[in-house]
């Protein structure tokens, strides 16, 4: 094969290459869009107690499940480990069934769940708001996307694929409607890998003719632009500030993907020679004056409510801190609350309990 032949066959191989990488970008960029703010959910009916009442203990738990694929010795590459996608099918099934048989102990009323595949590559697509909804069949739930990517081809050696995944609210009393407002997030080339983020406002009519406003929240981990973070924070702040003006009761609860703690490095005590910058605090000073981050009750030994997946979870060793919790409004008594120790077991994450009552 001489010279100028084999130089033609390079720049054909290469053309090839290059028409492919631009048709995937291209599919990436026209595949992309954002859900529309301030959208109706639609609610699966099933609970039967019309109404909340004051005076009452209630209990509440969040949970971020980690979409089924975080088992104890699980590391991701967005977090410095290596996997993107759950070791297998029956792995996720086992997984989603562990966090419901946690859930089913605590036995809440009322249950907030995020990072729940519909139907996702990285969960081996188990449709795991069916399975949960199939195991809470008193219940009324409502599920909101937050994620819904094209295939992303990142690792490279391991794609993560193609994503629908969101946020599910159960409830033992009636919703009555149900509302995903959408999140600031940033709109440069990252807004391809970071959530479609959201909230949710449940809305469950009380006795006294108010009404308890049941948030659920996943804010963004990775995201470079603090401006966006606040912008996050605040709409979420706002919202929860005009609804306590109403006369309404407001829980908010979820994963906040900021330290809930004055500092979780010194709490649990984490390896300080090694950065792990996604962990900012959380802004407490700028909530409003009738919203507060709802304490957890005294324990000897603090439990953390996450944990970092560069390596394997080793108790004591890996990196650990408070990211999920609640926000209440004060006409909401904070009877307790606490993390449960599930030992990351079945997701990066424990689940967070509170008792609260809704004030006269």
């Amino acid at each position: 094969m001489n010279l100028k032949k084999s130089i033609k066959i390079y720049i054909g191989i290469l053309a090839i290459f290059i028409a492919i990488i631009l048709a995937y970008v291209g599919y990436v960029y026209f595949s992309y869009s954002r859900t529309a703010d301030n959208l109706p959910i639609e609610i699966n009916q099933k609970a039967k107690v019309k109404q909340a009442s004051t005076d009452k203990e209630y209990k509440i738990t969040t949970f971020n499940i980690g979409y089924g694929s975080y088992t104890p010795d699980y590391t991701f590459f967005m977090d410095g480990g290596k996997q993107s996608k759950a070791v297998s099918k029956d792995s996720v099934i086992e997984n989603i069934s562990g966090v419901i048989d946690t859930t089913k102990k605590i036995s809440p009323d009322f249950a907030l769940f995020q990072e729940v595949d519909e139907k996702a590559t990285r969960s081996r697509n188990v449709d795991e708001v069916a399975q949960l909804n199939q195991q809470f069949r008193d219940y009324s739930s409502v599920f909101a996307s937050n994620y819904d990517s094209a295939f992303l081809m990142y690792p490279i050696l391991d794609p993560i694929g193609k994503s629908k995944s969101g946020i599910l609210t159960l409830s033992n009393n009636i919703i009555e409607a149900s509302t995903r407002y959408s999140l600031p997030i940033e709109t440069n080339f990252n807004k391809f890998f970071d959530l479609d983020r959201a909230f949710t406002v449940s809305k469950i009519p009380v006795e006294n003719g108010k009404y308890l406003m049941l948030y659920n929240v996943h804010l963004s981990a990775y995201i470079k632009d603090q401006k966006i973070q606040k912008e996050q924070v605040h709409k979420l702040f706002d919202h929860m500030e005009n609804e306590y003006k109403k006369g309404n009761y407001v829980v908010c609860g979820g994963d906040f993907n900021h330290d809930l703690l004055d500092s979780s490095t010194e709490t649990f005590k984490n390896d300080t020679t090694e950065e792990y910058t996604w962990l900012q605090p959380f802004p407490k000073k700028e909530l409003p004056e009738n919203l507060k981050v709802a304490a957890l009750s005294e324990r000897k030994i603090p439990v953390p409510s996450v944990r970092n997946l560069d390596k394997p979870y080793k108790k004591g060793e890996s990196f650990v801190a408070l990211i999920d919790g609640f926000i209440i409004s004060e006409n909401v008594e904070n009877v307790s609350g606490k993390v449960i120790d599930a030992e990351f077991k079945n997701s990066d994450h424990n689940p967070v309990v509170m008792m609260f009552k809704l004030k006269k």
